[in-house]
């Protein structure tokens, strides 16, 4: 990122919920940050079309807004107006496409049946390939499932991350743990490229693996029910979230050395770097994505741990293979406790969102399983550079949190300790949290009193979310599991308004065009006006439920429901 912002300075403000200093907005620059045009900039740097979308939300900035005029905000899927193409996927999908160079790529499950050998009954993680301008299939790549079962490989999830695409290579995160290295042309061009050239067949509709890096049995992880990371670059470098969790018990970790974030060179899979943070804290699983952006100067990769701590790495390592950690962020309260199913009782939460890079300022929220129910969450909006000058604690990590944990002696608390992990603070015991003078946060969002009434009520208050937030001039917007849409001021933390949609939101928003579309687990997709007000255009049910995140590429929407990609355009039939 280029934009400079002046550094922000402390405030004698105080949160109303447990006493945290906020800090004052930083300073924008006279000229106005542009997202579209930063990720353009971005875009164009990749061997992709100009408008194409080649990964997770378009960029390592990970902010999902492109550029699209007259995309539609009406769509009949039946009749098939405003629809240029629908192609069948599998019966459960949760992998958001990207588009790149003429393709789109997205992860389902089998249900589709695409390939002759794997009929639809043999449950798979599938990563299919369409013809951008028909929608015609091309071809599958088929991870079979994993012999240790739903513990490392849940059955029909599938591939639920995004692939990365450029020139003639394609790069994604397999649901047994492996990155892969494709052929964006499959065995279409009639070559089996090397090295990897161990394919069972060489058909058309199948997949040309080039390399594969399997992080089990390399690295030892153990992921927990899926590995799911929609991995991304810097150079030539690939970033990617191992996925190491716990076992089916659910409190034992049976990797805790085993790395939890790491580089492999993009062209040849070699390893170059790993870290293990958070090791034998990790609280349930690992499934966030990294976002890269350069923040006065200095590169950083910003991984969310399982710890539910964001972590921001030098992307080119130490130079001897090991990760080199510029900073450590506690996005929990230090006295709230992870309770297992806990139905929203316990305050402890992971992150499964990724982090989102806006205006030189990391924006992400916390959540947990969906199987774990509703419960309160937190967004924060972190400063990346405060670290810079910052003392390195008794662990070497420099930690930018909020707050500090201390016992009742006022003697720091080692919040590495592993019996720390469910609870960092335990007020019954006289300990406490205090202000950070180090701290890199620039403000947090939990509830706000919108009317005015001084309570807070249901559509005031942020829940846990597995979304990812989407920002365009200073507004944020946010949907979390409860079902809500929250629109933020981007630069202040303040709720301008929020929409219930009366169901559960897996994805996350898409802004373009003066819109803002946002699917739900009932099948709707709901279509705001961009603005300060709350102004719903229309909603629109795709026929079963949407978990995926709507995109935009070449002027074309394309929204995809547990089984049907569809390609929605003005004019398309």
């Amino acid at each position: 990122m280029n934009v400079t912002l002046q550094r922000f300075t402390l405030a004698a403000l105080f949160s109303g919920l447990i006493g945290l200093p906020i800090a004052v907005s930083p300073v924008q620059a006279q000229e106005k940050f542009d997202p579209v045009k930063t990720t353009l900039d971005a875009i164009a740097k990749l061997n992709v079309g100009t408008h194409d979308w080649p990964q997770w939300a378009g960029s390592n900035f990970r902010n999902n807004t492109p550029e699209g005029t007259n995309i539609p905000d009406s769509w009949d899927i039946d009749a098939g107006t405003n629809i240029k193409w629908q192609a069948k996927l599998g019966s459960q999908t949760y992998g958001n496409p990207i588009v790149a160079n003429g393709k789109i790529f997205i992860g389902t499950n089998n249900g589709g049946g695409w390939l002759k050998r794997y009929p639809s009954s043999v449950d798979l993680g599938c990563l299919l390939c369409f013809d951008e301008a028909t929608g015609e299939f091309l071809w599958q790549h088929s991870s079979p499932k994993l012999p240790t079962g739903r513990v490392h490989d849940w059955p029909l999830q599938g591939i639920c991350c995004s692939a990365f695409a450029e020139g003639d290579r394609v790069w994604f995160v397999t649901s047994r743990g492996e990155v892969q290295c494709l052929d964006p042309e499959g065995f279409h061009d009639g070559k089996n490229n090397p090295p990897y050239t161990n394919e069972t067949n060489e058909n058309k509709d199948e997949a040309d693996i080039i390399w594969k890096y399997d992080m089990m049995q390399e690295l030892g992880i153990s992921q927990h029910n899926m590995c799911s990371c929609s991995l991304t670059t810097i150079d030539d470098t690939l970033l990617i979230c191992t996925s190491n969790g716990v076992d089916e018990s659910h409190f034992t970790i049976p990797a805790p050395n085993a790395p939890s974030f790491i580089a492999l060179d993009k062209n040849t899979g070699k390893l170059l770097w790993t870290d293990k943070h958070p090791g034998e804290r990790i609280l349930h699983g690992q499934w966030s994505s990294p976002a890269v952006g350069v923040f006065d100067g200095q590169a950083q990769v910003l991984f969310a741990g399982g710890d539910a701590w964001l972590y921001s790495f030098d992307p080119a390592g130490d130079g001897n293979g090991n990760a080199k950690l510029l900073w450590k962020f506690d996005c929990n309260p230090k006295e709230s406790r992870y309770i297992l199913g806990s139905g929203g009782r316990g305050k402890r939460n992971e992150i499964i969102g990724t982090p989102v890079i806006y205006n030189d300022l990391v924006y992400l929220a916390v959540g947990q399983d969906p199987e774990h129910g509703e419960g309160d969450g937190l967004m924060w909006c972190i400063d990346p550079t405060r670290y810079k000058g910052v003392e390195p604690g008794k662990d070497g990590d420099v930690d930018v949190s909020p707050t500090l944990a201390v016992d009742k002696d006022d003697n720091l608390i080692d919040v590495t300790a592993v019996e720390r992990r469910l609870q960092i603070v335990v007020p019954e015991n006289g300990e406490k949290e205090i202000t950070n003078p180090n701290s890199a946060m620039v403000w947090k969002y939990t509830e706000h009193d919108l009317n005015n009434n001084n309570k807070i009520e249901f559509e005031e208050k942020l829940h846990r979310t597995i979304g990812t937030v989407t920002i365009k001039d200073d507004l944020l917007y946010l949907a979390d599991f409860s079902g809500l849409v929250h629109c933020v001021d981007a630069t202040t933390g303040t709720l301008l308004w929020s929409h219930d949609m009366f169901a559960a939101s897996w994805g996350s928003p898409l802004v373009v065009d003066g819109k803002v579309y946002i699917g739900d687990e009932d099948g709707d997709v709901t279509i705001f006006e961009h603005g300060k007000t709350l102004n719903i255009i229309s909603e629109i049910n795709m026929g079963n439920s949407v978990y995926s995140t709507p995109i935009v590429a070449n002027n074309v929407l394309y929204i995809s429901n547990k089984s049907t990609l569809f390609a929605i355009t003005e004019g398309g039939k």
